[in-house]
């Protein structure tokens, strides 16, 4: 198991497009972040939920793959990713709540019913009279 995200995490940076000018072209800002599920040491249940969560952002090798190129900065892009991969661990650390199946009660049937039967009413009102 791993202690801490920062060691289970590979980072890669690359090119980034959008505003900067001539910077753009010789400086690579983008941070790619590679996280192996795998290492992580996750429990089955959280692990699933990740994989989940991460969609397409996870590899055929079971890595979650997060590119940020928000900002100008390598360091500020870095830490963009770092944050976008904790969130998804946090989100799927929490179990979801389990649903619990609930029947509405008289009271709320007959409400709604009532309430379609004047709408009904109301929309007949508003049609044309037959001709006798």
């Amino acid at each position: 198991m791993v202690r801490s995200l920062e060691d289970a995490v590979r980072i890669q940076y690359v090119r980034s497009g959008g505003a900067g000018g001539q910077h753009v072209n010789k400086v690579a800002t983008a941070a790619q972040v590679h996280l192996g599920i795998d290492k992580l040491g996750l429990s089955p249940g959280v692990a699933e939920r990740l994989r989940r969560i991460a969609g397409q952002r996870l590899t055929e090798r079971g890595e979650i793959v997060v590119f940020a190129d928000r900002f100008r900065s390598q360091v500020r892009n870095r830490e963009d990713a770092m944050q976008r991969l904790a969130d998804m661990l946090e989100r799927a650390k929490r179990t979801p709540k389990r649903r619990i199946a609930t029947k509405p009660t008289r009271a709320a049937k007959t409400r709604r019913l009532d309430t379609k039967k004047k709408q009904g009413e109301r929309k007949q009102m508003r049609r044309k009279p037959k001709p006798d």
